[in-house]
C-alpha cells in the first residue's frame, strides 16, 4: 500500500477594517458559466444502461464458467494446468473470436509493460500454450487456431458463437514459471520452514465483451483487472506437505486434513474466538499432514466470482474464527502465516481483524456473499482476489489491520461491484479507501482510530489540506483520465486518496449520510456481480439522492480543478451592529462546494450559516446577511478544515 504525504502551511489572515471589513483578494478563475455547464457523461444511456444509472431493459452480461486442475513443483516453481471454460454468449452480437487475458506474460523481457513501469524482479517466458480446442457441435474437442499478442490470445473460432445465450466449451492446456515478485500481485517467497507460494493472475481467464466497448482487451501493463463472473471448480496438487489456501470453499477436507484439523475447522465454524487449526509447533510434525509422501490435491469451489486464487506453502500456521453476517448468516475467517509472523502483536490478531472488518463491511454496505475469507501472509505486500488476500508476512499491530481490511475491503470493490480497474482504477481503490476509513473508526473502538492519520495524511495532517496540495499541482492527472495513464507518483494520490476523499465529501459536505448511505448501499446491490461505468454511478447517485451532481462529477473526476473560497468583506446592516451585518463570500477558483459560514462575537457565541453550492450557479461573490445583536470578532468560510481549499489565508476575515 502507497502512502502520500505532502505538506501545506495554512496562515490566518487577520485584517483591519472601520464600519465596512474588506479583504484583498487575487483575480478569480472561477466561471459560473463553466464550472455549471450541462454536464456531458463518459458514457451514454442506452436501453443497456439506464439514465438512472441502473441496467437497461435490454442489460446483458457474458457469463465464463471454470474446471481447472493445476500442479505445482516447487522444486522447478513450475505451474501447470489445463481448464474448461464454459462461456455464454448473452450479448445480441454473433462472436468470431475470443479474447483470453495471458497476464503471466507481463513477465517476459519484450512484455509491453516492461516499457511503461517497473521492471519485474526477474523475468520468465510467460505462459507456455501446449493446446487450445473448442467442442464442436457433438461435444468432440477439435483444435483451433490461437494468435498470442503480448498479454492477450485470441481465439479464432470455426463458427461463430451465436448471441442471445449462445455457448461453447473452451479447452486451454498450460503452464508458466513462477515469478519473483513484480507489483505486489505474485510470487514465490522464503520463510523459515519453507517457501510460500502467492498464486494469482495464474491461469488464462476470458476477456470481458460488453456494450461499451465489444471486446475489451487493454493489455496488462500494471493496473489490475476486468473479468467475467462464473462459477469456478479448481483442483491444486501439491508435495503432501504443503497446505493450500484457495478462494472459496475447500469440498475434500477429508482427503487433504487430518481428523483433528477437520475437527479444529468446526470448531471454529462456531467460534467468535480465533481457533488455531494448525499450531506452530505442528509445522515441523510430519503428523499435522493426512500422508507422508506423494502428493495431495485440493479441491475448491467458489460460485459467482470473477477469479480465484491461492497460497501454497509447507510453512503455514493456520487459524479461524466465525464471521456473523446479517440475518444470522455465517462465514468463515481464515489466516495462514509463517511461524515467524506469529505472536499478538502481528499475524496472532490477523483473523480477528478479517473477522471484523468482515463484519462491519457486512453490516455497513452488502453481506459477504462468500463461505470463506482468508488473509496469506507473504510478500505480495497487499493484494486482493475474491476470497483472499495476499499481506505482508512482516506487518504488525496498526499497519496490519490497516492492510487487512483494506484488502478484504476490496470483497465489495471490484469483487462484489465489478468495475473496469484497469481503466477506473479510482472505482476500485477510491471507493475501497472510503469504507475502510470508516472500518477503521469503527474497529474495538476506535483501537486504530483515525485511519486518516495514516492513509490521507501520514503524521497527523488534515486530509483536506493534504488533496489541496495534490489538487495544485498542475501536473497531477484527473481520475477519469485512466488507470495505465496515470504516473506511479499519482497512482496512490488520485485512484485511492483523491477517489476516496471525493466520496468523504459526498457524504459528508454535498448530499448528507442520511440520504448518501442508504443511496450508496442500493447501488452496490444494484450493480452486485455486474460492471458499472462511471456514468452509471454518477447517474445513479444523482437519481437516488436527489441532487444534481454534474458540477461535482466535472470539477472532482474530469479534471483536477482547485476549490479558493474567502470571506471578502464584513459590514454591520445600515451600520448598526444590532441589526446584524452583511458578510460578502467568494469563489475565486473553478470548484465550488458546499461550505459553512461561521461569525464569531465578542462574547465568545459562534452562529453558522450554511452556503450551498447554488449560491454560486450565478455568482461570484455573494452578501449573506446574518442576524446578530453583537459586535462581530471574526468571520470564517469552512471554520473546519474540512474543504479542500487552496488557500486558507483568505478564508478568515477579523474584525478589529
Amino acid at each position: 500500500m502507497m502512502k502520500f504525504a505532502i505538506s501545506l502551511a495554512v496562515t490566518a489572515a487577520t485584517l483591519l477594517a472601520a464600519p465596512a471589513f474588506a479583504a484583498d483578494s487575487a483575480p478569480a478563475r472561477f466561471d459560473p458559466l463553466q464550472t455549471f455547464a450541462p454536464y456531458s457523461y463518459p458514457q451514454p444511456a442506452t436501453a443497456y444502461r439506464s439514465a438512472s444509472g441502473k441496467p437497461g431493459p435490454l442489460f446483458w452480461q457474458n457469463r465464463a464458467d471454470y474446471t481447472i486442475t493445476a500442479t505445482l513443483d516447487p522444486a522447478t516453481r513450475l505451474l501447470s494446468g489445463s481448464e474448461v471454460i464454459s462461456y455464454t454468449n448473452h450479448s445480441p452480437d454473433a462472436l468470431d473470436v475470443l479474447w483470453l487475458q495471458l497476464d503471466q506474460n507481463r513477465y517476459r523481457r519484450d512484455a509491453r509493460g516492461a516499457f511503461t513501469s517497473k521492471f519485474p524482479t526477474e523475468f520468465t517466458d510467460g505462459y507456455k500454450i501446449a493446446s487450445v480446442e473448442v467442442d464442436d457441435a457433438h461435444g468432440r474437442r477439435q483444435p483451433v487456431k490461437w494468435l498470442v499478442s503480448d498479454t492477450r490470445m485470441q481465439v479464432q473460432l470455426p463458427t461463430a458463437l451465436k448471441g442471445n445465450g449462445g455457448s461453447l466449451r473452451l479447452h486451454v492446456a498450460w503452464s508458466y514459471t513462477v515469478p519473483g515478485e513484480f507489483g505486489g500481485r505474485t510470487d514465490v517467497n522464503p520463510s523459515k520452514n519453507g517457501e510460500i507460494f502467492e498464486i494469482a493472475q495464474w491461469y488464462p481467464r476470458m476477456a470481458v465483451y460488453d456494450d461499451l466497448r465489444g471486446w475489451d482487451t487493454a493489455p496488462y501493463l500494471n493496473s489490475e483487472f476486468y473479468l467475467e463472473y462464473g462459477d469456478f471448480d479448481y483442483a491444486i496438487t501439491v508435495p503432501w506437505d504443503m497446505l493450500v489456501a484457495g478462494s472459496g470453499e475447500l469440498v475434500n477436507p477429508d482427503e487433504v486434513l487430518t481428523k483433528t484439523e477437520r475437527q479444529r475447522l468446526e470448531q471454529a465454524r462456531r467460534s467468535d474466538a480465533t481457533v488455531m487449526i494448525r499450531t506452530p509447533e505442528e509445522v515441523t510434525q510430519p503428523s499435522s499432514r493426512p500422508k507422508q509422501s506423494g502428493t495431495l490435491t485440493w479441491h475448491f469451489r467458489m460460485q459467482n466470482t470473477r477469479d480465484v486464487a491461492f497460497g501454497a506453502s509447507k510453512a503455514f500456521v493456520w487459524d479461524a474464527a466465525r464471521i456473523n453476517l446479517p440475518e444470522g448468516k455465517t462465514a468463515l475467517a481464515m489466516s495462514v502465516y509463517p511461524v515467524e509472523s506469529g505472536g499478538n502483536a502481528a499475524w496472532g490478531r490477523a483473523t480477528e481483524y478479517l473477522k471484523a472488518s468482515t463484519e462491519y463491511f457486512s453490516k455497513q454496505w452488502y453481506p459477504y456473499p462468500w463461505p470463506v475469507a482468508i488473509n496469506e501472509a507473504g510478500t505480495a505486500g497487499g493484494m486482493e482476489y475474491p476470497g483472499i488476500t495476499f499481506d505482508h508476512k512482516l506487518a504488525k499491530g496498526k499497519n496490519l489491520h490497516m492492510v487487512i481490511a483494506h484488502e478484504i475491503g476490496h470483497s465489495w470493490f471490484p469483487m462484489i461491484v465489478g468495475s473496469n480497474e484497469r481503466r477506473d482504477a479510482w472505482m476500485d481503490e477510491g471507493f475501497n479507501t472510503f469504507i475502510d476509513v470508516y472500518e477503521d473508526d469503527a474497529f474495538n473502538h476506535g483501537e486504530y482510530a483515525p485511519k486518516r492519520d495514516s492513509e490521507y495524511a501520514p503524521g497527523g495532517g488534515n486530509p483536506a489540506d493534504e488533496i489541496a496540495a495534490v489538487l495544485a499541482d498542475p501536473a497531477a492527472p484527473a481520475p477519469l483520465n485512466g488507470a495505465d495513464m496515470t504516473p506511479e507518483k499519482y497512482r496512490h494520490p488520485i485512484s485511492y486518496f483523491k477517489g476516496a476523499f471525493g466520496l468523504v465529501l459526498l457524504r459528508e459536505q454535498i448530499i448528507g449520510p442520511e440520504r448518501f448511505d442508504p443511496a450508496f448501499r442500493r447501488y452496490i446491490a444494484t450493480w452486485a456481480y455486474k460492471h458499472p461505468s462511471p456514468s452509471d454511478f454518477f447517474r445513479f447517485m444523482e437519481s437516488d439522492t436527489g441532487e444534481d451532481l454534474g458540477w461535482f462529477w466535472r470539477g472532482w473526476y474530469e479534471h483536477n480543478w482547485q476549490l479558493d473560497l474567502a470571506v471578502q468583506k464584513v459590514a454591520y446592516t445600515g451600520g448598526d451592529y444590532r441589526k446584524g451585518a452583511d458578510v460578502t463570500v467568494a469563489n475565486l477558483d473553478r470548484l465550488v462546494l458546499p461550505a459553512t459560514l461561521q461569525v464569531v462575537y465578542d462574547d465568545g457565541s459562534k452562529q453558522d450559516i450554511r452556503v450551498p453550492v447554488e449560491t454560486w450557479q450565478q455568482h461570484r461573490s455573494y452578501v449573506i446577511h446574518v442576524a446578530g445583536t453583537r459586535k462581530l470578532v471574526s468571520a470564517t468560510i469552512d471554520p473546519a478544515h474540512a474543504l479542500p481549499d487552496a488557500n486558507r489565508g483568505n478564508n478568515t476575515l477579523k474584525v478589529k
